[in-house]
């Protein structure tokens, strides 16, 4: 079975379909209609609701943490232990919620079917900060799309109920009360949603997601699910099988070590932009545009890499890194250069049964100059057509190291071989980034299709490359992943 807080109901389901996604779940089994469906891919956000769940801090505190989310892409199984929080809960006594009035008073809602996923990241805005500035507001509603065009008012309604010392609610006068309550059903072994046919298991530690691993190779792992999910949301497969690590403690932790970092596979996103962009600011920078907050609060870095996607953003940003990853099979674990963990269109190096269990990152190195970019047809919540990473080490004006990573530009994420071939050990000129650019024709042969063609790829490619080292001569201009078609 699983447990869950629905607001400040308990709720104990034992034989849920594992297939069904929160939106779904409250709209047919608990009649709450005010979460709407848009578009069944996360990127609409008609359907974001919030959910809370306890964290701890480095001095083993733990606190009530809100995060909005994709309704749609969310299976019921990954609310083990957490509370769940719809539009419907926002009122109380008769009055509206902050957010709600904001609305109101700005004149924020026209046709209304996008309102109540805008109202659901407001009050997780205001949560999260005392005194939301423009760019928090905008970050905060990106995933939210108006086909009213009414973002002027809405933008007003942020400014109003989260720009200011935020009003107290009835979930801070609850807040003890609720972090007590999910204490009380604080997950204390594996659990399961088995409605006969299908199963989700949910275990608590590396191990036992092994031993789950090795008994069900079948299974479909489950992290995010911003991608499997849509497999049932979209393609109309069923899933049988599936094995949801984000309750797996182990896997969400962030390592700091004197030359690296070790992040779980598990981490998300969200979580993984104060280290990464620590010691990357391009990585930083490029996460807000990998895809809306409510993605980024849900989808995870090993996710990220594990699902092969040659335009996953994450990849060639860590691949020119030099990172690598440590996959688990039972006890046993290897580590692997990320660069050889993809052989072919969604294929990769991982046995059966075997898992991304950590991401290991080394430090920034001040003698190496690292710089990523995006291409894509919005600025905001969009696949890239390229993406690019360099990392060049320059020493006495002649090129001692390089790395170019690509994603978007072939099946799978990969350096440019004869790009870097033709740099090292040359001198750091604009003439040897030109001879580097015409390798990368031989580096890749890209395809067409909706997103770019192959001519404008290649091109692409190599005006990357021709940014990155006027960039570096004239370190004032950067614009590096703001780049849109």
């Amino acid at each position: 079975m699983i447990q869950f807080l629905l607001n400040q109901t308990l709720k104990t389901e034992h034989a849920l379909d594992p297939n069904l996604t929160v939106l779904n779940y409250l709209r047919e089994h608990l009649h709450k209609s005010g979460t709407k469906e848009g578009c069944a891919s996360g990127d609409c956000g008609a359907c974001t609701v919030v959910v809370g769940e306890l964290t701890t801090d480095d001095d083993g505190q733990e606190h009530l943490s809100y995060r909005s989310l994709n309704a749609c892409l969310t299976f019921v199984a990954s609310l083990h232990g957490k509370q769940l929080i719809s539009v419907e809960d926002l009122k109380h006594r008769g009055e509206l919620h902050s957010v709600q009035k904001a609305m109101v008073e700005c004149h924020g809602s026209q046709c209304g079917f996008c309102t109540p996923g805008f109202v659901m990241s407001l009050f997780a805005l205001q949560k999260n900060s005392t005194c939301a500035d423009s760019a928090q507001a905008h970050e905060a509603l990106a995933g939210n799309l108006c086909r009213c065009t009414g973002y002027r008012p809405i933008l007003a309604a942020a400014e109003q109920a989260c720009g200011q010392q935020r009003p107290t609610d009835q979930f801070d006068a609850l807040k003890a009360q609720t972090i007590a309550r999910l204490k009380a059903i604080k997950p204390a072994q594996t659990a399961e949603l088995n409605s006969g046919d299908k199963r989700c298991l949910v275990p608590l530690t590396v191990a036992d997601l092994a031993d789950l691993y090795d008994a069900y190779p079948q299974a479909r792992l489950l992290a995010g699910g911003t991608d499997l999910a849509l497999e049932v949301t979209q393609f109309h497969r069923t899933l049988p099988v599936m094995i949801y690590v984000g309750n797996v403690a182990d896997m969400k932790k962030i390592e700091h070590f004197d030359d690296r970092l070790e992040i779980g596979a598990a981490t998300a996103l969200t979580d993984c932009y104060e280290a990464l962009s620590h010691e990357y600011p391009d990585i930083g920078e490029l996460l807000h545009r990998f895809a809306s907050l409510q993605i980024r609060n849900q989808g995870t870095l090993g996710g990220n890499i594990g699902n092969a996607s040659p335009i996953g953003d994450s990849p060639p940003l860590l691949i020119a890194l030099g990172a690598s990853i440590v996959l688990r099979k039972g006890k046993e674990t290897r580590t692997l250069a990320l660069e050889d963990y993809f052989i072919d269109y969604r294929v990769t190096a991982r046995q059966e049964s075997e898992f991304i269990e950590k991401i290991i990152l080394p430090k920034a190195n001040a003698k190496q100059a690292f710089r990523a970019y995006k291409v894509s047809k919005r600025l905001d919540d969009d696949i890239s057509a390229v993406c690019a990473a360099f990392r060049v080490q320059v020493e006495n004006g002649a090129i001692v190291d390089a790395r170019a990573a690509f994603g978007g530009m072939a099946a799978i994420p990969k350096r440019a071989a004869n790009c870097e071939k033709a740099l090292i050990g040359q001198p750091w000129t604009s003439a040897t980034v030109e001879r580097a650019c015409a390798a990368l024709a031989q580096d890749f042969t890209p395809l067409s299709d909706f997103r770019a063609t192959k001519e404008y790829r290649l091109l692409s490619a190599q005006n990357l490359l021709r940014k990155y080292f006027i960039e570096l001569q004239t370190p004032h201009i950067e614009t590096r992943v703001t780049d849109y078609v």
